[in-house]
């Protein structure tokens, strides 16, 4: 088959240059600075020698150790999902700060990774995979990621979704249980992590925010349903929290009692009733947050949650 070279050259533009390096988005760019300042050691900023496992039952462990792994598990799509969209920026030719900021949140994720798995070796081991096979299905669910190549998903989507609606459910939870960690070890992993994501949070809405001017109604249907998406398949499915999973039968009672467990004895985690009190919150706020751009999210049931 002949090419026709200079249709193929039309076809395909060089966008990369020139390379324009200047801060074009300031809130951005100040976000991106200050992470550089605000790097860590898992290995030596987290008092590891204050975990003293010799104060807790194995029941108690087992279930730490279960929890972290699991935290684990989710910080590896989070590595994957980074670079991706980097990818992504670059495809669209977005601004560098953008990709500045991408490079140095990879480096974060990466590091929450090292962190829980550490976290859950010094309690005795990490986990590789759920201990019961079915339960894959639930923890190892998250298709906003594979939005990041979807051409059909537009940036800002993936944004409102996994940046945003995502991250802020998880800090939220951090936020209203960190002060359940009373093991020292465990209470300085959970406020280094929670440093980070509150910055990828604060990158995201003042992306969005940016953006926000230019949305076109294609656009905000698009957030509307990538949203939705998230809350209905991903967190409804049991990915952060295994007892939130809708369709249940694929954990072990074990599993799910976990993160109570461990929770009640201050190794992290959370309760069922923590979530039942942030979940409506957090849905509240990102409606208001979002409902000046004219995105307007649907309500959702819950067998356990009720109407959110």
């Amino acid at each position: 088959m002949l090419i026709d070279r200079e249709a193929a050259a039309e076809y395909v533009l060089e966008k990369r240059f020139p390379l324009r390096l200047a801060p074009q988005m300031p809130g951005v760019w100040a976000l991106w600075q200050r992470a550089k300042t605000l790097e860590w050691d898992p290995e030596t900023d987290v008092p590891w020698e204050r975990l003293e496992l010799e104060w807790y039952s194995a029941e108690q462990i087992l279930a730490a150790r279960m929890y972290w792994s699991r935290r684990t598990w989710g910080e590896y799509g989070a590595i994957a999902e980074s670079p991706a969209l980097l990818l992504r920026f670059c495809l669209e030719n977005r601004v560098p700060d953008l990709r500045f900021f991408f490079t140095i949140r990879t480096q974060e994720e990466g590091r929450h990774a090292e962190a829980s798995w550490l976290m859950a070796d010094r309690l005795g081991g990490y986990f590789p995979q759920p201990r019961n096979p079915p339960t894959v299905s639930s923890v190892g669910t998250h298709g906003v990621r594979r939005m990041a190549f979807d051409p059909d998903t537009s940036l800002e989507a993936i944004f409102a979704s996994l940046v945003c609606a995502a991250e802020e459910i998880l800090i939220d939870v951090f936020k209203a249980t960190i002060h359940k960690a009373t093991n020292p070890a465990v209470r300085r992993l959970m406020e280094l992590i929670l440093r980070d994501e509150v910055r990828h949070i604060a990158f995201g809405w003042e992306c969005l925010e940016a953006w926000a001017p230019g949305f076109t109604p294609p656009t905000i249907r698009n957030i509307e349903q990538a949203v939705t998406t998230m809350i209905e398949n991903v967190e409804f499915r049991g990915y952060r929290n295994l007892w939130l999973a809708i369709e249940g039968g694929s954990a072990t009672p074990e599993e799910i009692e976990a993160d109570r467990i461990a929770c009640d004895a201050g190794l992290g985690g959370s309760t069922p009733e923590d979530e039942m009190a942030v979940f409506p919150e957090f849905l509240a706020r990102i409606r208001t947050r979002m409902a000046p751009w004219g995105v307007k999210l649907p309500s959702f049931e819950h067998p356990k949650l009720g109407r959110v």
